[in-house]
C-alpha cells in the first residue's frame, strides 16, 4: 500500500491475529507521517537507515538493528533521512485498516483528507506543543 510517499505492506492483520499486527514499512528521504497519536501501542525494528523518530518532544535517528517502542496514546512521528526499512508491530486490530483507508487517498489530496481517515480508526493529529 503506498501512502503519503511510503509503501506499507501488512505481513500479519488483525484478520490473522488476535491482538497484534506486523508491517514492512519503506520509504525514500523526507517521507513520514505528521506527529500524531493512537491508542495502539507501536514496536519498530529498523532495518535499513537510519530513520529518524520523533517521541513525545525529543528527536532520535535510529540505525539500522534497533528496536524502538511506543506505547499507546504517545505523541510520535518517524521519516526516513535516506532510503530506508522498518518492521513495525501494533497492539490490537486497527492499524491495518487505517493503512488499507489511507492508500486510497489520491497522492495529492490535502492533509485534512489523510486527517479524516485517520481520525475514523482512532489516531489523532498530535502537532507539538
Amino acid at each position: 500500500m503506498r501512502v503519503a510517499g511510503f509503501d506499507i505492506q501488512a505481513l500479519v492483520s488483525g484478520d490473522q491475529a488476535q491482538c497484534f499486527e506486523a508491517f514492512y514499512t519503506s520509504g525514500s528521504n523526507g517521507t513520514g507521517p505528521a506527529p500524531h497519536c493512537h491508542p495502539w501501542d507501536e514496536t519498530f525494528f529498523v532495518m535499513k537507515g537510519p530513520v529518524v523518530f520523533g517521541v513525545g518532544d525529543q528527536e532520535h535517528p535510529i540505525e539500522a538493528g534497533t528496536l524502538l517502542h511506543v506505547p499507546g496514546g504517545e505523541r510520535h512521528w518517524w521519516r526516513f533521512e535516506v532510503e530506508g526499512e522498518f518492521l513495525a508491530f501494533t497492539s490490537g486490530k486497527e492499524a491495518a485498516a487505517m493503512y488499507r483507508d489511507l492508500a486510497t487517498v489520491p497522492a495529492d489530496a490535502p492533509k485534512t483528507d489523510y486527517r479524516a481517515v485517520a481520525l475514523r480508526h482512532g489516531q489523532e493529529a498530535r502537532p507539538e506543543g
